[in-house]
């Protein structure tokens, strides 16, 4: 994605702890299965200007939403959509309070990368995977022989996103975006998407009342948000529409195919490889910064967990989403490709794991330190205020376990004679605390 709007339809919210923090909106596929930080809350400022209180009076589902449909109605047909089309698609549309509660109250709960993917590589979600692939194979080889996108992903995609189209979505997208374009909290972000979701309607893809997907907007069975649905949609089956919504799925595993070839998709490079560390490893060298070819890495010690020498598939850089103590990965120009989908680690991990398995290989082999937990989102602010008050600058304290903090975490580690892994434990929060 551009990068996507925070948690869709499944697990919300995810962790501390890890590498990259997903930002709390953006332009691309939805999400289910899918991990992601959450951000304080911030109105926006033209949104807070025009009205005096946009939190609560956003409450108003009667004269409030009319009022800007309304007002609203002038911009969309100046930005080019049809006045029936327009009447059509929101003359029934009314305040969702529970769209704006989920968008308020994004849980907070964290899990750890292990319990993540647990979960989103689970032997029931590889056993329906590979049966999902076997149903569809012919769609699927024939879209990778065209983008040049392994099935496998697709696949995996497709069973984070919506468990091999089991869940959808039912919210009406054009409702739920009137009323989160209504709202003040990211009114601009919103309005762009349902200028998009019109003009999807106004292309002729779907009829409003049939476009359905999460309260947030995302759509389909690989959950794009409308703005990417323009860019990336693909017309696979040839009838004159890009149904992503429908029954039969190959319309949106083509365009999920489309949309990593866009972003520099590589047919045949991994999107990372478990690896086993040498014991004196200079763990200032684990940084997405940092990349090396395979002989530079084994000449660091570095080998496959089967001890034979690493195989060359470009430049990578060495990967611990759970520290010192967890799986290590080499992971590639792939990686950084499904991270346009999402942007946290654990998403990306369990995208290209699930691919693995569903293509018959085995779990992750290296153990996970499964007596840390997740930090909580006050524990992450915490986290970033002592570190920031004790010399190791976080830049920002928005809980975000991003490069920022993860460098202020190393620059304290190195200090204080620690692994400088960047991994934030509860046990790190509490010397900090006790110092």
């Amino acid at each position: 994605m551009n990068r996507h709007y925070a948690n869709i339809t499944g697990i919300l919210a995810f962790m501390a702890g890890l590498s990259a923090a997903a930002p709390l909106i953006a332009a691309g596929p939805g999400q289910s299965a899918r991990p992601m930080p959450r951000s304080q809350p911030i109105l926006v400022a033209a949104a807070a200007e025009s009205r005096e209180d946009p939190v609560g009076e956003a409450q108003d589902d009667g004269p409030g939403l009319r009022a800007w449909v309304l007002a609203f109605r002038s911009r969309a047909l100046e930005a080019g959509i049809d006045a029936e089309v327009f009447d059509r698609s929101l003359n029934n549309v009314s305040y969702d309070s529970e769209v704006i509660r989920r968008d308020r109250n994004q849980s907070e709960f964290t899990k750890t990368v292990w319990d993540y993917l647990g979960t989103a590589t689970s032997d029931l979600r590889v056993q329906n995977g590979k049966k999902a692939l076997a149903q569809w194979q012919r769609t699927l080889e024939d879209i990778e022989a065209k983008f040049g996108v392994e099935k496998e992903v697709v696949t995996a995609i497709w069973g984070l996103e919506s468990a091999y189209g089991s869940f959808r979505g039912s919210d009406s997208v054009i409702n739920s975006l009137a009323t989160l374009a209504y709202d003040a909290r990211r009114a601009e972000f919103f309005e762009a998407e349902l200028l998009n979701a019109l003009r999807i309607v106004q292309a002729g893809d779907i009829e409003a009342e049939q476009m359905r997907g999460s309260w947030a907007g995302a759509m389909g069975h690989t959950q794009f948000m409308p703005t990417s649905f323009l860019a990336h949609a693909v017309d696979w089956d040839g009838d004159g529409r890009r149904d992503i919504w429908g029954d039969d799925p190959s319309d949106a595993l083509a365009s999920t195919a489309a949309y990593l070839k866009h972003f520099g998709w590589t047919k045949g490079q991994p999107w990372g490889i478990e690896v086993a560390l040498p014991a004196d490893f200079d763990y200032l060298l684990a940084d997405r910064s940092i990349t090396k070819s395979a002989e530079e890495w084994a000449a660091l010690g570095l080998t496959g967990l089967d001890g034979k020498p690493l195989e060359e598939h470009g430049p990578a850089s060495v990967l611990l989403p759970a520290g010192a103590d967890g799986a290590a990965f080499l992971i590639y120009n792939n990686f950084t490709v499904i991270e346009n989908y999402n942007t946290a680690d654990a998403y990306v991990i369990g995208v290209g794991h699930l691919s693995d398995r569903i293509a018959g290989a085995g779990p992750i082999l290296q153990e996970w330190p499964v007596e840390d937990r997740a930090l909580s989102f006050d524990e992450r602010i915490e986290l970033q205020t002592l570190l920031t008050e004790a010399g190791f600058d976080t830049e920002k304290i928005d809980a975000k376990i991003g490069p920022l903090t993860v460098n202020a975490v190393r620059r304290y580690q190195q200090d204080r004679g620690l692994v400088p892994d960047g991994y934030a434990p509860p046990r790190l929060l509490e010397r900090l605390r006790n110092e």
